[in-house]
């Protein structure tokens, strides 16, 4: 029975540093020679990091990621690699594509066909797709064929007519965002994708953190009776190094109802397996789905902050769940001493707001400062009296201390250099309940796509995780408020956060409109003052900084409306 040593490199890369790239990527090259892989396999579009969006729109960038290619390839010996990069091709357009390096040079290319043009992808604007399967790399005695992640999620895509050519194995390089499940919906597909081809796959897929997006790592390699063989770990570097043994099909007849097509080209890389002891497969464990979440948030602050050359944030500290998530996931993401809270009481503070932010603080052991805000709010307050004679104090004098401590943040990041992490999650960020230049202001927004129950949730695992009070049970407990008047409650503005979250769920995520929430049991007209929150405040959002994107819809790049619209929901 055929065997062969493959490799995943399950690399964080960085978009545009393509000579650091080189270096990560020949780093693994070299750690799989050393194992004894017959053949090591790199995401999609590995030189450039993913996506580079509009790097691909300049002739410089892809002169330079052909170069690195070349390189590359000059510094390959006997096992294969396949290297994602962006392709210039005779006509002048761009191919999303996979280079086949071995013994010195590119021994082959193979052409992503289906570009996704949805979510948060925009393949289409950049690429031209291929209608071309092969060839077949006969690697250690076996034929391999190539695809490029969305390649993979198609039933009737390359990988099925790959397999009816030839192809015993297929290597899928990828940079598949994640979002909460999404492993699972991979895991699924790929197995029922290699049990109907019959031929084994090797899934690598890209770790990291890259503005708002995040790559959850988590590649696998399945046999060809769909079963798992092995899993990378999610969310961090691995180089997966597995020996799949290949139940050769001679002759392979392709399923009832598919129609038999002539072999692929084949392309001689080596001959067979060094014959090295049997290497027993890894499969890391998947996240509790909560902790998933919770890791993905800390690699996805970590990674902006490190890529965009940032040393310390500083966080508004109320003493409210959102805030205290935040500091907790920028201690797991940067280390507590480059973490600075920032207390600014007013008049409306609780005493419980303050020491409950001072508890936090203790636990997670970062430093505060504390800044009342009382004297420039008296102050304000007296410099508008007159334009504002004969009114009632309202909402704009509400959001007026927001504002205070939003200049706050932004002079001491100013002064300091440091990045400001706002703290409002996603319920908020949806109903507009946030202040433009007030709690809306900053670098990056850690909560931006969780919503508010789910905050709660990842405050009671990390916990439960820790097995002590990091935040405190008086957080957790206490009623949601702003503290921008006396006795004020987030539910005296808001329904219920179960309530609204799950509203939320279905009309912004799930696009269902008022009827259809409506016809599912949501009271009518809690349902439609919720949409007309949700689109009143899409300018709001535009105006907000990224943030790290954990669900299936994210407000950004995911969901994208006009901001004059009369649809009625």
């Amino acid at each position: 029975m055929p065997r062969i040593r493959v490799a995943a490199a399950q690399l964080n890369l960085v978009v545009g540093d393509l000579a650091g790239n080189e270096a990560r990527i020949l780093d693994a090259y070299e750690r799989a020679a050393a194992a004894d892989a017959d053949l090591v396999a790199f995401p999609e579009l590995a030189i450039t990091g993913y996506p580079p969006e509009d790097l691909l729109l300049r002739p410089a960038f892809i002169a330079q990621a052909a170069e690195i290619l070349d390189k590359l390839a000059a510094r390959t010996g006997s096992p294969a690699a396949v290297i994602g990069f962006p392709e210039l091709m005779p006509d002048g357009r761009l191919a999303n594509s996979a280079a086949l390096c071995a013994h010195g040079t590119v021994q082959g290319v193979y052409r992503k066909q289906l570009l996704p043009n949805y979510a948060v992808f925009d393949e289409q604007r950049y690429f031209e797709p291929s209608t071309v399967d092969g060839p077949l790399f006969v690697i250690a005695g076996l034929r391999v064929a190539l695809t490029v992640c969305e390649d993979a999620w198609s039933p009737t895509g390359p990988i099925v007519t790959q397999a009816d050519g030839g192809a015993e194995l297929v290597v899928n390089i990828n940079a598949s965002p994640y979002y909460a499940g999404r492993v699972h919906e991979r895991e699924a597909m790929l197995s029922t994708r290699a049990a109907d081809a019959q031929a084994a796959i090797v899934y690598v897929n890209l770790v990291g953190g890259q503005d708002e997006l995040v790559f959850d790592g988590a590649s696998i390699v399945i046999d060809a009776q769909g079963q798992l063989v092995a899993r990378a770990t999610q969310f961090e570097e691995d180089l997966l190094v597995v020996d799949l043994d290949i139940r050769r099909a001679v002759h392979r007849k392709p399923p009832i109802g598919r129609a038999k097509r002539e072999q692929l080209p084949e392309v001689a890389i080596t001959d067979g397996h060094l014959g090295m002891p049997t290497k027993k497969p890894r499969v890391a464990p998947l996240l509790d789905p909560v902790h998933e979440v919770y890791t993905a948030l800390v690699l996805g602050t970590r990674d902006y902050m490190v890529k965009n050359g940032f040393t310390h944030v500083a966080i508004g500290l109320s003493g409210g769940i959102d805030s205290s998530i935040v500091a907790a996931i920028a201690v797991d993401a940067l280390g507590a001493e480059k973490v600075t809270g920032v207390l600014m009481p007013s008049r409306y503070s609780s005493e419980g707001s303050v020491t409950d932010s001072e508890h936090l603080a203790r636990a997670l052991g970062i430093e505060t400062f504390t800044i009342p805000i009382e004297p420039a709010h008296a102050v304000f307050t007296d410099m508008l009296a007159e334009a504002f004679t004969g009114m009632e104090p309202g909402l704009a004098e509400e959001n007026l201390q927001a504002r205070i401590r939003g200049t706050i943040l932004m002079t001491i990041s100013n002064k300091f250099g440091w990045l400001v992490l706002t703290t409002g999650n996603k319920s908020e960020m949806a109903v507009g309940y946030c202040t433009l230049y007030g709690d809306m202001a900053g670098g990056f927004a850690v909560i931006k796509d969780v919503p508010k129950m789910l905050v709660y949730a990842l405050s009671e695992d990390l916990n439960r995780r820790l097995e002590r009070e990091v935040i405190p049970r008086s957080v957790i407990e206490k009623a949601p408020s702003a503290e921008l008047r006396p006795d004020q409650k987030d539910e005296d503005s808001l329904p219920a956060y179960p309530t609204l979250d799950a509203i939320l769920e279905g009309y912004v995520e799930d696009d269902r409109s008022i009827a259809d929430l409506v016809g599912v049991g949501f009271d009518r007209e809690t349902v439609a003052r919720v949409a007309g929150l949700v689109d009143r405040s899409e300018y709001k959002r535009r105006q907000a900084p990224p943030g790290v994107r954990v669900s299936p819809k994210a407000f950004g790049k995911d969901r994208r409306l006009p901001l004059t619209n009369r649809w009625p929901g």
